[in-house]
């Protein structure tokens, strides 16, 4: 971590607090321009909302998505009170976002928070592939006739 990503990575940890206080789950990002300057920020609100996905980064990779062309994600930085699951992960990097900067991690977090983590639910395949790929195949057929 940078000298100068230390005060973002504070503001993150207190909004991750002041979530706490108005009766959310203690997670909390920001998402900052190459210059520091902070473009939005989040808190956790899957208690209030009654929503899984209403994680912070995942409100912060939306938001950057709709409103930042792919050359300026690039150059933003995440900063976020703890590690991205796995679900915010995969947001994080379709959003091309430039980078992620937490401060408790995945493991940290579950030793302070005995069972936090997510159960594993089992996943069989690849099944179909012949009925499968034909969706897949036709996209792409409209994508290159589209190029061409």
């Amino acid at each position: 971590m940078r000298t100068e990503d230390e005060s973002l990575l504070r503001r993150a940890v207190e909004i991750a607090a002041a979530a706490v206080e108005g009766g959310d789950a203690p997670y909390g990002s920001l998402l900052a321009a190459e210059d520091g300057t902070i473009l939005v920020e989040a808190h956790n609100t899957v208690r209030r909302d009654d929503d899984i996905t209403a994680h912070p980064e995942l409100k912060l990779a939306r938001w950057a998505a709709q409103h930042l062309d792919a050359a300026t994600a690039a150059r933003t930085t995440m900063y976020t009170s703890c590690q991205p699951c796995e679900m915010c992960t995969g947001a994080l990097a379709r959003s091309g976002l430039g980078r992620v900067v937490y401060a408790l991690a995945s493991a940290q977090l579950a030793e302070l928070a005995p069972g936090s983590g997510w159960p594993v639910v089992p996943q069989e395949g690849p099944n179909l592939f012949d009925e499968a790929r034909v969706p897949i195949d036709h996209h792409q057929r409209v994508l290159a006739e589209r190029r061409g």
